[in-house]
């Protein structure tokens, strides 16, 4: 099993998650952030620690958001992996709240 990155951290991208994680298993795209499914230890250390509740067990994953499974899957193929925490992105703020922001997710 694994855990998810799902649609809350579009345009957001905290990353008290990735400070935590004893694997580094977070990858870094534009405006989003994935956990790479064999790498993860299903250790749940990043899921408490992401402040727009954006990070699921894989089996707790809502149904409307069961395709990040497979975003997450994919993009940590592609993007590059990231071990250290950054300031979130710069509108946080504006995006915290807003829901079904798969069409913003820039690859």
């Amino acid at each position: 099993m694994t855990f998810v990155v799902s649609d809350a951290c579009i345009n957001c991208k905290h990353t008290d998650c990735v400070e935590v994680c004893p694997v580094d298993c977070f990858y870094e795209g534009p405006n989003f952030l994935v956990i790479h499914p064999d790498e993860c230890i299903d250790c749940a250390l990043c899921e408490p620690e992401c402040p727009v509740d954006a990070i699921y067990s894989e089996d707790e994953l809502p149904e409307a958001e069961q395709e990040y499974l497979q975003l997450n899957a994919k993009f940590c193929e592609e993007w590059p992996n990231i071990t250290e925490k950054k300031d979130p992105l710069p509108d946080v703020d504006r995006w915290t709240e807003v829901k079904n922001k798969r069409e913003h997710l820039e690859t």
